[in-house]
């Protein structure tokens, strides 16, 4: 899947002035994650088991 198909959105908690921030999208079997300074790079993508384990962890949960 191609980065121009996926619907890509940053966390509310994220600034609009420009900030240090990564986006995330939304797949069947994964989450992808990109640097939202720099698009033109490639993205990584998790599963979804590991992305929820990963939340909980920078939750504190």
């Amino acid at each position: 899947m191609s980065t121009t198909e996926l619907a890509w959105f940053k966390s509310s908690h994220s600034g609009s002035q420009g900030d240090s921030c990564v986006e995330v999208a939304v797949t069947e079997g994964a989450i992808c994650v990109r640097d939202s300074k720099d698009v033109t790079r490639p993205h990584f993508a998790v599963g979804r088991h590991e992305w929820s384990r990963f939340v909980g962890f920078a939750a504190g949960s």
